[in-house]
């Protein structure tokens, strides 16, 4: 059984620094592209960063010099570095497990961010 779990997510005033995890079980991790998405209400999912198995990472524009995506395969684990947060970073944070070659896609069930004073 595939399990995501995140975890970091909260309040955090504007300026300010968050750190998410997320945990993978059931998949053999070193293989999989690893992403971070999320969604804010009434805004359709959107991808934040990702990390390929081989190391590679991208970011979303708007997230560029503020985030940043590491992956450790030891610990089977995700991170997402946040800094300099904005309220526009507030929203539903996903983490996504894929290799596209053979159509494996999964989801964790999200951890909220909240960024306000």
């Amino acid at each position: 059984q595939v399990q995501l779990v995140e975890s970091g997510g909260g309040l955090v005033q504007p300026g300010g620094s968050l750190r998410l995890s997320c945990a993978a079980s059931g998949i053999i991790f070193r293989l999989y592209d690893m992403a971070w998405y999320r969604q804010a209400p009434g805004r359709q999912r959107e991808l934040v960063a990702a990390i390929t198995s081989g190391g590679s990472t991208n970011y979303a524009d708007s997230v560029k010099g503020r985030f940043s995506i590491s992956r450790d395969n030891a610990k089977n684990t995700v991170y997402l570095q946040m800094s300099s947060l904005k309220p526009e970073d507030t929203a539903v944070y996903y983490c996504n497990a894929n290799r596209a070659r053979f159509s494996f896609d999964y989801w964790g069930q999200g951890t909220q961010v909240t960024v306000s004073s």
